[in-house]
């Protein structure tokens, strides 16, 4: 029961890491609160953590997160643990991406991301934790993958500066950076055909150490690690959770 009666937002809260990260916090004691795009995925994620509060926001529309922010402020007046992992994927050759393709997937994942943090900052006063879903992409070179790469690299960046910048008031901030992972943003991706699914499964399998893929549960648990007092001397850190990818 590491976050009993402590209350936390997740920000993409309704499948995959993040659903599995809401359930987490919710079995050992949290005030759930969690957001997402899509109403029928929230419904069935609140249903299952008990006491849960799920809002629709499209993180790319900096205003539409502000329902839960209101609601949060009334019924507790803080956020204790702020986890960011609302994020889209994109594939795309650099000579044909275009700024239409490169606004979309940074409004969601870098832009979108920061000003989260920043509108809801104003409910931490501290201590507390910030939690962001970064990527591997962001350190690994791979063909077609600029547009994702480039935005969770400067959600690195964010990650460390808030970190500086928030430690004099006990908030430490962290990231955890998935490799391929059992999500639904696989078969999302602008840039990959549904048929082309299973090859792109296959060549991310074939790219880990371990080889296969992690489950949302083997992201959340780190998650929780670092959003909890476990982790009190922790901050500024991008922690892979790859199967070995990056190292290796």
């Amino acid at each position: 029961m590491r976050f009993k009666d402590k209350v936390v937002l997740v920000i993409g809260g309704n499948s995959g890491i993040g659903r599995a990260a809401a359930e987490g916090f919710g079995a050992e004691g949290a005030h759930v609160f969690l957001t997402g795009r899509d109403q029928t995925t929230i419904d069935a994620t609140v249903a299952a953590i008990p006491g849960a509060r799920g809002f629709r926001a499209d993180i790319a529309d900096i205003q539409s997160g502000s329902d839960v922010l209101a609601a949060i402020a009334q019924a507790h007046g803080r956020i204790d643990v702020l986890f960011v992992n609302a994020g889209i994927g994109a594939f795309a050759p650099a000579a044909e991406v275009t700024p239409e393709q490169w606004d979309q997937v940074h409004n969601v994942n870098l832009r979108g991301c920061f000003f989260a943090i920043q509108k809801a900052l104003p409910l931490m006063p501290g201590p507390g934790a910030i939690i962001i879903t970064g990527s591997i992409g962001s350190v690994a070179a791979v063909p077609g993958n600029v547009m994702y790469a480039a935005a969770k690299a400067g959600l690195r960046a964010v990650a460390r500066t808030l970190a500086a910048e928030l430690v004099g008031k006990g908030i430490r901030v962290n990231m955890v950076s998935p490799g391929p992972t059992e999500t639904p943003i696989i078969s999302r991706t602008e840039g990959v055909p549904g048929e082309a699914v299973a090859g792109l499964r296959e060549v991310m399998i074939n790219a880990v150490p371990m080889k296969r893929m992690g489950t949302p549960e083997e992201i959340a648990r780190p998650v929780l690690f670092l959003a909890s007092d476990e982790a009190s001397f922790i901050t500024g850190i991008d922690l892979y959770v790859d199967g070995g990818c990056v190292e290796l």
